[in-house]
Formats: C-alpha cells, structure tokens, sequence
C-alpha cells in the first residue's frame, strides 16, 4: 500500500463512505504478497517512502510479468532494474505506459512521485568516461523515478581535468552529486574537494586488469582523501539514486 492509498482510505472513512471495520479490514491484510515463488514487500512504501524495486536478473519472462503486474497493482507505478532487453519487451506491452530505458537496463511504469515541494530538488550524476554509462544512467533514470530533478555531467574523468573545472559552478546548485567511475577511481574525491554537496561514489567494472572488475576503484573511493564521500557497491547506480533520495527527503523535512 502506497501513502497515497492509506489517505484514501482514510478520507474514506471520514466521508462516510466506508466503516472503521470495513477499513481496518483492508489494513490488516498481509503486508506482502505471496507469489510462491516471490513474496512482495507491499508496505515497504509506507516505511520508508519508496516502494520496493525488482531486480531482473535471475528471474523468468512469467515471473517478471506476474511480479510487476502485482507491484502496479499496488502501488500503481513499477522499477525494475538490471533488465534484458527482451523481457523488457513482452513487460512493456504486459504494463500500462511502460518504458525500457536500455542502456541503463531499467523499466519505469507509472508517474514519478517527488517529495512534497512544488519543485523537486536537482541531484547531479557525473560520469567519469563513457564506458561508465551504463551505470551512470541507472542511477540517472532511478532518482528521476524517485521524483529527483537530474542533471546528467558525462565524460569528465581526471584525465582531462578542465572538463571536469567546467561543470564545477553545475555541481555547486546540486542538492547531492552521485560520480560514477571505473579504472582508477579517483573522480569522487576530486569532486568532493571542489563542492559542498554529499558526494555518492559508483565504482564501475570499467578498467583493464589491475581494475580487479571494479574492487580497485572500490579501494580507492572508500579510502578517498576529501571527506563528505559515501560509497556504494560495484556498478550499483541503483544504490546511488536512492541514497541521493535519502538526502533530499531529509533536506527537504528539515526546511519544514
């Protein structure tokens, strides 16, 4: 159950169109849903303001589609990240106003549903090459999703640091800045020394051999000389975004 349909519930029953036993009925159904082979956290929403994710890998085409139709039931919108292209297909034509963003391997059903303010905070993804995309726009397409306003600074890796000076005053007006980067990892502390904001560091698979699929630049961010830096796990955009969410929300609670 979503926030939205807990009010309903509730305006209901102060309308008088529904009775206190009729409602508490409905509100003591099991807090998730028994697929047999999935069990869907339906109250996660409630607790903590996002509704529980799909991850892709790993499950069926008939999984997917039963799992995402009961998540949209519920909760009217779906995320499923780390997503084939071709379940993404027979998902879109199964949910309503589906969307397969493909390089970043999610699908998106259903309206973004931002914090309370008129104008939703902006968070800024920053990308050090364009091998790290992927990633990059997992993270992008998430806190857009989330209701985060997103502001995408590709291709500035270290290696040419004016590209990165460029985008400096951008990076600045960002509630937060998720910085996506493989090979040596070094991009997020470079950041977190030129601005303010809560820098959320994505190490990616990017690098030849001594990148150790992604543990090197992992090393480096979580030992990173500029403080303010918070890491994620390898590749994990999705990680980043709701982390990024997390900041937002709390900013924005602290402005009330």
């Amino acid at each position: 159950m979503s926030p939205d349909k807990l009010r309903e519930l509730l305006a209901a029953v102060a309308r008088g169109e529904l009775t206190p036993e009729a409602a508490a009925e409905r509100l003591a159904d099991l807090p998730f849903a028994d697929l047999e082979f999935a069990k869907l956290d339906l109250h996660r929403e409630l607790r903590n303001g996002l509704p529980e994710a799909v991850y892709g890998e790993g499950k069926t085409e008939a999984e997917l589609i039963a799992i995402a139709r009961r998540m949209h039931e519920a909760h009217g919108r779906v995320l499923i990240t780390r997503l084939a292209p071709s379940p993404a297909e027979a998902l879109i034509e199964a949910l309503p106003g589906a969307r397969y963003h493909e390089r970043a391997r999610v699908l998106t059903s259903g309206e973004s549903r931002g914090a309370s303010s008129a104008e939703p905070q902006t968070v800024a993804v920053v990308a050090a090459g364009t091998a790290d995309l992927p990633v990059a726009e997992e993270a992008a397409v998430c806190a857009e999703w989330f209701g985060l306003a997103v502001e995408r600074h590709f291709d500035v890796g270290l290696a040419g640091l004016h590209r990165l000076l460029a985008v400096v005053p951008a990076l600045r007006r960002a509630r937060a800045v998720i910085v996506v980067a493989g090979m040596d990892g070094a991009l997020p502390a470079a950041v977190a020394g030129l601005i303010a904001a809560p820098v959320i560091a994505v190490p990616t698979s990017t690098g030849y051999g001594a990148a150790f699929s992604g543990l090197a630049p992992l090393l480096t961010m979580l030992n990173a000389c500029a403080p303010g830096v918070a890491v994620v796990n390898i590749d994990n955009g999705f990680g980043a975004a709701v982390v990024a969410w997390r900041i937002a929300v709390a900013a924005e609670k602290t402005k009330r």
